[in-house]
């Protein structure tokens, strides 16, 4: 069974109940806390390119909210790589990375369906 991670922020409430279900699911997973480890480039591409960027910047959050109205503006996913690289609690939580492919956020029936639970 390959190894699971897990990314976002520890406190997070969505990251607790997916990590919960992986636990009892016993899937194994390592946890990439955003705020500890950061995050790098090649990742949010990665993301970007599988889920587009809109899926991935969470818009909904305090943290965008606070940001400049400029930095609101004309969002292309080159932007908002930057703003999630320079704002982690901008990225979407969890992401979790299954190693083909990564689902984004958390619903018990998306990790069902694509850990076989």
């Amino acid at each position: 069974m390959t190894t699971l991670t897990l990314y976002g922020i520890k406190a997070c409430d969505t990251m607790k109940k997916a990590q919960t279900w992986l636990q009892e699911h016993n899937h194994e997973f390592v946890l990439h806390d955003y705020k500890k480890s950061a995050i790098d480039r090649e990742s949010l591409e990665r993301w970007c390119n599988e889920h587009g960027w809109e899926t991935l910047l969470n818009k909904r959050g305090t943290t965008y909210r606070k940001l400049d109205d400029t930095d609101k503006q004309d969002i292309d996913q080159d932007k908002a790589i930057r703003l999630m690289l320079e704002h982690t609690s901008m990225i979407k939580r969890p992401v979790l990375d299954l190693g083909d492919r990564t689902l984004v956020g958390f619903k018990a029936e998306d990790y069902a369906a694509a850990l076989g639970n």
